[in-house]
């Protein structure tokens, strides 16, 4: 390993990145610099599992309507959700409401100031409460995530996974070494910044590095083997039917209370298959499972197979657009809704993206 952690030439390896940090880093984001504990955690939590891009919208929507943790802990599940519909992974949202009531009745509102407190906070883990801790309260936590796995791998020939339970300890420790104690909110964002612009995953700047005398990836022609994964992700495949039942101006949806992908979110009647099956064979099952009934319904259209890929499911599925004729449907845990009313629902992104999908026909 690279032995950089006490000196690297006359400087630290911490002098050098907060150097970098004073005179070149030049990426902004809302957020930094911001010592409001419920402004960092909202951003943490929203940012985690998603690209800093797409979470800067969410995280302005949600600081313009909710200013404050008690704001956000008075309102209503369903307000917060549509809030939140679209950025995925919903469990961080069921966790931040849990959080904030958490917050505002046994602590009147006030965030924990101490890391062990608010690493006991439903949905956050040491990653976050590291960043929470240094950036509000200039506490000595190191904060180790991707960015900082590949900066510490690379610079200290570190070929231990990241993944395995040796790999996190090592990282961890190292990360907490390098750690500048007495500056851990601006050292933690600095080692991010340096991971997310210079030592990016594809394509790093290793000509603008500061460490690029001493790391070992770049003199070793090892930038592109660093850091190392050992667990592979093992994708299911799933496949849903959705029935769009209309019935005058009315449309039946359904709201998911299952411990599954998309729970509290709203979708239309589904049937789940194991594989992909024509369309005469999914409105059979559909009226076995009393959804429809024969001879009162007629399909209006069928749309393409859609795709969606979370992060270890690979969901296919078509949407099918039926009118009632007479008689309602067999099913009665459902509600009808009209399209105005639509707009109040939390639906998951692969059902919004059918809805505004301006090339297939309208629902309404």
């Amino acid at each position: 390993m690279q032995k950089l952690g006490k000196k690297a030439g006359k400087s630290t390896f911490s002098d050098l990145l907060l150097e970098w940090n004073k005179t070149k880093n030049d990426r902004k984001m809302p957020w930094k610099g911001e010592k409001d504990p419920y402004k960092i955690w909202l951003s943490e939590i929203i940012l985690q599992q998603t690209r800093v891009e797409q979470g800067l919208g969410y995280y302005q929507r949600f600081i313009e309507t909710f200013p404050d943790i008690l704001a956000l802990a008075a309102a209503p599940d369903a307000q917060v959700f549509k809030l939140w519909e679209g950025l995925g992974y919903y469990s961080r949202c069921r966790n931040l409401l849990q959080t904030a009531r958490h917050i505002a009745s046994a602590n009147k509102g006030i965030f924990p100031d101490s890391y062990e407190e608010i690493l006991a906070l439903k949905g956050v883990g040491p990653y976050t409460a590291a960043a929470i801790s240094s950036f509000a309260f200039n506490l000595p936590y190191a904060v180790v995530d991707g960015n900082v796995f590949r900066v510490l791998a690379r610079v200290f020939g570190l070929a231990v996974a990241i993944d395995s339970g040796e790999g996190k300890k090592k990282f961890s420790d190292l990360a907490s070494q390098l750690l500048d104690k007495k500056k851990a909110g601006l050292y933690n964002q600095a080692i991010m910044d340096f991971g997310a612009t210079l030592c990016k995953p594809a394509a790093p700047v290793c000509h603008n590095c500061p460490f690029n005398t001493t790391c070992h990836a770049y003199l070793n022609d090892e930038v592109d083997m660093l850091p190392v994964k050992e667990k592979k992700i093992n994708i299911r495949n799933r496949w849903f039917y959705y029935l769009v039942l209309e019935k005058g101006d009315k449309t039946m949806i359904r709201q998911r209370t299952s411990k599954d992908i998309w729970n509290q979110l709203y979708e239309f009647p589904m049937i789940e298959a194991a594989g992909e099956e024509p369309v005469p064979t999914i409105l059979e099952r559909a009226e076995a499972a009393g959804w429809l009934k024969a001879k009162n319904y007629e399909v209006v259209t069928v749309s393409p197979m859609r795709k969606q890929q979370l992060s270890h499911q690979l969901i296919a599925g078509r949407f099918i657009r039926i009118r009632i004729l007479k008689q309602p449907t067999a099913k009665t845990d459902g509600e009808w809704v009209t399209g105005k009313e639509f707009e109040s629902y939390s639906f998951p992104k692969f059902i919004r993206q059918y809805l505004d999908d301006t090339t297939e026909q309208s629902l309404f």
